[in-house]
């Protein structure tokens, strides 16, 4: 698959034929503020960079998890709504790329592998981890989930957090840079925080659509 074209200015230290593979369908833009590349994240997916660029995502209760290897220059995020599954049920659907979208416990591991895949060594990684803001206020505490899920996760995969922005009740813009680990978060109010709300309830609308046992009872 090839990486959608991009307008950036000449010059720019980025090259398209270094996107790694199976990350060429993200959508990426030119940010002039930054002046760098921009791969935008959404909930169920998760990307890995070896270049200077920059990811950005849009936190409310989901959980982004920011890891890189800090000798090698190799970092990635990803973006999932649910911590892990109930009751050990794993198979059918479960077990496409797309099982990032539900479970945080998957999107952990592809992104850590992949980050292996392009060279990564796993003593050198790091982690910083937002989001989780308890911005679903009359449904279970997802955004509460999540983190105690991200962080049992990480302690029981011993990686060492570097940083962590979570709780609250708002939801976060996050960007981070995969080859240096920099991230900057800050706090969305008023009507960015309603439309975030409305996306992640038709997200999980989306989800209740395609159960998975033992997950109805979220919603």
């Amino acid at each position: 698959m090839s990486v959608p074209a991009v307008s950036f200015p000449v010059g720019a230290s980025y090259d398209p034929a270094r996107v790694l593979p199976g990350f060429e369908h993200l959508r990426r833009f030119w940010d002039p503020a930054q002046s760098c590349i921009t791969v935008k994240v959404l909930p169920g997916e998760f990307y890995v960079s070896t270049q200077n660029e920059m990811i950005s995502t849009v936190l409310g209760s989901c959980v982004s998890a920011c890891i890189y290897d800090t000798v090698r220059g190799i970092g990635g995020m990803n973006h999932f709504m649910l911590p892990e599954p109930m009751g050990g049920e794993r198979g059918g659907w479960a077990d496409t790329v797309g099982r990032a979208a539900r479970y945080g416990n998957d999107a952990m591991e592809q992104l850590i592998n992949a980050i292996l895949k392009a060279g990564g060594q796993r003593p050198n990684l790091e982690v910083k981890v937002f989001g989780g803001g308890r911005v679903l206020a009359t449904m279970t505490d997802i955004g509460k989930r999540n983190i105690e899920f991200v962080r049992r996760y990480l302690s029981a995969e011993r990686l060492s957090v570097r940083a962590e922005d979570l709780g609250d009740v708002h939801p976060r813009h996050v960007q981070f840079f995969p080859t240096t680990g920099k991230a900057r978060v800050k706090q969305l109010r008023g009507r960015t925080d309603t439309v975030l709300v409305d996306g992640e309830k038709q997200y999980l609308k989306r989800l209740a659509n395609d159960p998975i046992k033992g997950e109805v009872e979220l919603f």
